[in-house]
Parts: C-alpha cells; structure tokens; sequence
C-alpha cells in the first residue's frame, strides 16, 4: 500500500467525521447517518492500516477518532443508583455466593490452624518465651492489659476508620495478588491466622481466654468472614491461572478479575460494619453475652444476606460479573 495515496484519498473522509464529531448533538438525521457510515469506513481504514503499513502517528489519529465515533454511535453509559441497587442486591452476594466453594473450606482450616497454633502456643512456655519477655507478656496479658486496652486506646470514631482502612487494605490485597498463583493469598492469610493464635495462646496460658473471646467475637465474626472471603476469592484467582477451564486463560482472567474489583467494593462495606462494630461495640459498656449477642447478630445478618439475595441471584444467572453488554466480544472457544 502507497501511504501518500492512501491518505490523499481519505483525507477529506477523515476531516468530515472530525467536523462531524465536534458538532455533537446539534446534527441533523442526515448528518447522524453520515457519521455512522464515516466511522464505519474509518474503523475499515485503521484496520488497514495496522494490518500492511503502521503508521504510528496516522495510526494514533485514527484511533482516537474511531475512539471518539464510537462513543458518540453508542452512546456512553453512566452509573445510576440503579446500578449500585442492582450491585448491593444481586451482584455482590451472588459472587461471594458462588465462591462458597473456596471461601468456607479457607474459613474452616484457618480456624482449625489458628485453634491448633494458639493450643501449641498456650501449652507451651518455651514458645511464649520466644514470643516476648515474661514482663512484656504480664503487661499484654494481666487484667488492664493491652489486649484490653487495644480496643479503647483510641477515640471510637477514629480507631473504627483505621481499622476499616487495614481490614480494606488487607482484603484488597487478597483480592488483587492472587493472580500470583495464590502464594501472596496464603502468606497474608497466614499472617492473620498467626496474630489471631498468638492472642489465644497468651490470653489462655494466663487464664483469661474467656475475656479475649468476649473482646474479640463481636467484631471478629464478620471481620473474619471478609478476610475469608477475600482470601477464598483470591485464592479461586489463582487457580484459573493455572486451570482456566473451558475457557481461554485471558478470558477466564477477565471475567474472575472483573467480579474479584466488585467484591473488592462490596467487602468494604462489610469491613466499614466489623469496624464501626470493633470501634464503639467492642470496647462499650455492655456485658460480654450482650457483645457477643451484637457479633451473632451481625454475622448471620450477613450469611442470610448472602444465601437468600446471593443465592436466588446466583441461580438466575447473576455471577458478579458485569452486564454482557457491557463486555467485550469473545471468539468461541472449541470444546
């Protein structure tokens, strides 16, 4: 192909789309057809273009301008409450909903692992030295004790914003790095695991198990359950790395990943709880039964929320994916 002659040829189509395109709204019906015939002809010429002799800045402007006729051709769509009604009733408790397979069995072992470890840690002096000095476990451990102050060392309000903000973080990365092959998953999930077993052992080799379960239930539940869910899903993202299924790997990657961002959204909102929860609940006034009483509460509030909504959305066909309009176009892909 002669560049030259090709774009002394459709120079005065291009222009015209250009023109076209600043005029907006204010075209007429014959001019509406025009453009979509001019961006028709302009996506041939790029296509062209990039197949026999790339140009990169002929290539750049007629990508931008194709870019810029489709916006216009379809039209752009803007989120509504809809959409976020839509997100918060169906599209997120169906995606936690058909990770169950991978976020309960994650919540079971880390608890089972987390008991294990905090039974090895409380049984066992040697460990608790290695841990601490045995002022610095006193200090952490005696009624008073920073397991207890923790939780009120801070104005309520600010400490359930930082707690929100880490637990966030902490799911998010879960969420995002297990495209590594789950290895970044397992370590931030094992970190969790460790924190929450060295807590058990101290507080039960000193006799007062019973006070840190009654500090740590009524937020930890629901807290618990995010970072399991965001573990179990980061985990599920890793693995279609390495098994894709039926689908192509980009595909598949695709289509995981864009659920993954929405459940990365959804599980802020159930950190924001746990935190407000952690921040003025925890550290309150109330009795241990009444605590924990607000934890159950908050939990299974959470787990009918998934079932019931997530599981009838599930079954209609709702993945936590986004529309199928809104997707790009997929070849098919031989069985």
């Amino acid at each position: 192909m002669d560049l030259d002659v090709f774009v002394t040829a459709h120079r005065t189509e291009w222009d015209r789309l250009d023109h076209l395109l600043h005029r907006g709204r204010r075209l007429t019906g014959t001019e509406a057809d025009e453009l979509v015939e001019l961006y028709q002809r302009t996506a041939t010429h790029l296509s062209l273009l990039q197949s026999s002799t790339p140009d990169p800045m002929l290539t750049a402007r007629l990508t931008q301008l194709v870019a810029r006729a489709r916006a216009t051709v379809t039209g752009t769509r803007r989120a509504s409450w809809r959409d976020a009604t839509r997100f918060l009733t169906a599209g997120f408790p169906a995606a936690v909903y058909r990770s169950r397979y991978w976020w309960i069995p994650t919540a079971v072992l880390s608890t089972v692992l987390a008991a294990v470890i905090g039974w090895w840690i409380g049984t066992h002096p040697e460990v608790q030295s290695a841990i601490a000095a045995p002022e610095d476990l006193r200090r952490m451990t005696s009624p008073g004790g920073e397991y207890e102050t923790y939780y009120s060392s801070h104005p309520a309000a600010s400490f359930a914003a930082q707690v929100w903000t880490n637990n966030a973080q902490a799911a998010a990365m879960c969420l995002v790095l297990g495209a590594f092959l789950c290895i970044p998953v397992i370590w931030i999930l094992f970190i969790n695991v460790l924190n929450l077993a060295v807590g058990i052992g101290l507080m039960s080799s000193a006799g007062r198990l019973d006070t840190f379960l009654g500090l740590i239930l009524p937020h930890g539940m629901l807290e618990l359950t995010a970072v399991f869910v965001a573990a179990g899903t980061g985990l599920r993202l890793g693995w279609t790395v390495i098994d894709p299924g039926p689908q192509s790997r980009r595909s598949a990657l695709a289509q995981q990943g864009r659920a993954a961002i929405g459940m990365a959204i959804g599980l802020a909102l159930v950190l924001f709880v746990s935190g407000v929860i952690e921040g003025f609940v925890t550290p309150s006034d109330l009795p241990t039964w009444g605590r924990i009483t607000i934890g159950i509460a908050a939990e299974l509030a959470f787990l009918a929320y998934v079932y019931i909504l997530g599981g009838r959305a599930a079954r209609a066909g709702d993945g936590g994916d986004v529309d199928a309009t809104e997707r790009s176009a997929e070849l098919p892909v031989a069985a």
